[in-house]
């Protein structure tokens, strides 16, 4: 069984498409020291999980984040970029500061789906503080309910200083 797998991969190859074709905007707002090499680190800030399984799926061999250069890190201490999603509730507004002022300068945060763009239809609940633009500034919206991995690639690419050929 193990052998018969092995010739498959062997016979298929690497199955994993190049990311979109990108070309430099100089006049971009992200510094030169972002292209082609991205450090992200996710927070959760009361999400339903439906976004993280959109990035989860950029991961995949279908997508292939790190060969467009981005990696996910363990410590805020390593990014670059903090993607959050859902809204930001009581509880990790103070969490979500602390990953903020932890990263790095020149620092750059993605609010990722509805929840985190607007609050989404946790919008006005007592336990939510309300959407990431009222925690944290934020550079960059990727809305959707959850948004797709092409939107969360191409987001991706804009924030890092490349301009996406659609």
């Amino acid at each position: 069984m193990m052998y018969r797998i092995l010739r498959e991969v062997l016979r298929l190859g690497k199955v994993g498409e190049k990311p979109p074709r990108t070309q430099r905007d100089p006049a971009s707002a992200s510094p030169s020291c972002f292209r082609h090499s991205l450090g992200i680190r996710h927070v959760d800030a009361g999400s339903c999980n439906g976004c993280e399984l959109e990035l989860n799926a950029l991961n995949g061999p279908h997508y292939n984040l790190e060969q467009a250069g981005f990696r996910f890190t363990a410590s805020p201490r390593h990014a670059d970029v903090l993607t959050v999603s859902g809204p930001v509730t009581r509880h990790m507004a103070a969490a979500l500061q602390d990953c903020h002022t932890a990263m790095p300068a020149p620092r750059r945060v993605i609010a990722i789906g509805d929840c985190a763009c607007d609050g989404g239809v946790f919008q006005g609940s007592y336990a939510v503080v309300g959407k990431v633009a009222a925690v944290l500034p934020v550079d960059l919206q990727i809305s959707g309910c959850p948004p797709d991995p092409d939107a969360l690639l191409r987001g991706l690419l804009r924030i890092s200083g490349e301009q996406v050929n659609s």
